[in-house]
């Protein structure tokens, strides 16, 4: 659930929907979600609600996970499950986008890796050492505040200064040596054509887009999904009947 673009994935089904995330046309806000912040719950569920009617089987109890920016802490995470409770699930786990990210480019986990995850109107720059997320950084900056659409310079500058001090800011130098490596790229962002060179040249560093870097979380989640499914506290749970639980 982004401030630009809600999608979904399915089990057995693949993504069923792309679609923009924006509410009734009469709701009182007109962008439930914005710069990676629920601003309106009921609202952002009616929506969910809304786009999901014609896919999801009316007496569903499905496993839900959520991507959620890192640095948007427990509050976004109690406002998604809120959100998500529309759809009566029985269980909703929820992981820091940039591990999605991760997941879906099959990136190594033995090693400390650099996600920057751009998006319409807030772009992340996570470190994860051993699949955790350690460091962070953000700015309400995105590609959908781009007034010429060729020029990109102010949001790859962003992205390269909080790169930048992350690695001044470590003392261990995990984050150098993540970044020697080659950072991940993901997000709408990422199929900005003037951002990778940009941010090569600002950082001297190697910067790796991810396949189809739009839907890099929703994939990432996607697989968290299916071991999720495989768990056997899920299985208990689907077996029983028992209420929903958060992770």
């Amino acid at each position: 659930m982004g401030g630009s673009r809600t999608r979904v994935w399915i089990a057995g089904r693949g993504v069923v929907l792309d679609a923009p995330a924006v509410p009734f046309p009469d709701a009182r806000i007109v962008h439930p979600i914005q710069r990676g912040a629920i601003v309106d719950v009921p609202a952002t569920a009616r929506m969910l609600d809304r786009l999901l009617g014609d896919h999801m089987p009316r007496r569903a109890r499905p496993l839900v996970v959520v991507t959620t920016p890192v640095l948007h802490g427990t509050a976004y995470r109690e406002q998604a499950r809120a959100v998500v409770r529309v759809l009566r699930p029985r269980a909703v786990l929820t992981v820091p986008t940039a591990r999605a990210v991760a997941l879906a480019a099959d990136a190594d986990p033995g090693r400390p890796l650099l996600v920057a995850d751009i998006g319409a109107r807030l772009s992340e720059v996570v470190l994860l050492v051993g699949g955790a997320v350690v460091d962070a950084r953000s700015t309400a900056l995105g590609t959908g505040d781009l007034v010429d659409a060729d020029d990109c310079a102010e949001l790859s500058e962003a992205v390269v200064a909080m790169i930048t001090s992350m690695v001044r800011q470590d003392r261990t130098a995990v984050t150098a040596t993540a970044l020697k490596r080659g950072a991940l790229l993901a997000g709408g962002g990422a199929l900005h054509p003037g951002l990778v060179p940009r941010l090569v040249a600002g950082l001297r560093a190697p910067m790796t887009t991810v396949r189809e870097p739009h839907t890099a979380a929703l994939r990432g989640a996607a697989g968290l999904l299916r071991s999720a499914h495989a768990h056997p506290a899920v299985r208990a749970t689907s077996r029983t009947g028992c209420g929903p639980m958060s992770s």
